[in-house]
């Protein structure tokens, strides 16, 4: 079966990349063989999973250079069902470029706030221009951090517009669950009863990924 590579990026910093990756490897995981590549020079997903002493939830995770994303992409396909990547803010350009034409779809976070969005329109723009060369390339922004309580807004409609890019239906709620799987050094899958809702969350992209 073909392996479906899922870039998970954004140029701003601060809008839970970390977060999407590890939890969304971990659900992947359990549907094939998974692994994230760690390519954010903090290391944040692989010091999550040190946090914990037992770490069997999460899907393996590997630090990686961001110029040898290519290289591991190409040896990881061969033997796994899912190769996730979670690239750092702020990559150079061109090597992003690169990235962008080895993987089958970009998941971009975003933090549902106009001035957020706004920042994140140059991210928008290469995938834009890597789909030229790639156009099998599929790429949807993906809101974290949803108060339910809170219709989104006008301007934030218009920000989302302003990208011309699709957005999935389903995104990541502004959950205790995943700050604390966080700490703990661990999925949302694996806090039980307390996380169920999360879970929920990362379910439900999951689901929407794999029906694209």
């Amino acid at each position: 079966m073909r392996c479906l590579r899922v870039l998970i990026v954004n140029q701003k910093g601060g809008t839970g990349k970390t977060t999407l990756s590890v939890n969304l490897s971990s659900g992947f995981n359990q549907r094939g063989a998974t692994v994230l590549l760690d390519a954010d020079p903090q290391g944040s997903a692989s010091h999550w999973a040190k946090i914990s002493r037992d770490a069997t939830d999460l899907a393996p995770i590997e630090r990686v250079a961001a110029g040898a994303v290519q290289d591991r992409l190409k040896n990881l396909s061969a033997t796994h069902r899912y190769v996730l990547i979670d690239c750092p803010p702020h990559l150079d350009s061109d090597l992003l470029r690169q990235v962008l034409s080895q993987v089958d779809l970009v998941l971009i976070p975003i933090q549902p706030s106009p001035l957020d969005l706004w920042a994140s329109i140059g991210m928008a723009a290469l995938v834009h221009e890597a789909h030229i060369s790639h156009p099998q390339l599929r790429a949807y922004l993906v809101l974290n951090q949803i108060d339910q309580r809170n219709a989104l807004s006008r301007s934030l409609h218009e920000a989302l517009a302003s990208f011309e890019l699709p957005v999935l239906n389903n995104g990541l709620t502004r959950r205790a669950a995943f700050r604390n799987a966080a700490l703990e050094g661990c999925s949302v899958y694996r806090l039980g009863n307390r996380a169920a809702s999360a879970v929920n969350d990362i379910e439900a992209i999951i689901e929407e990924v794999l029906n694209l």
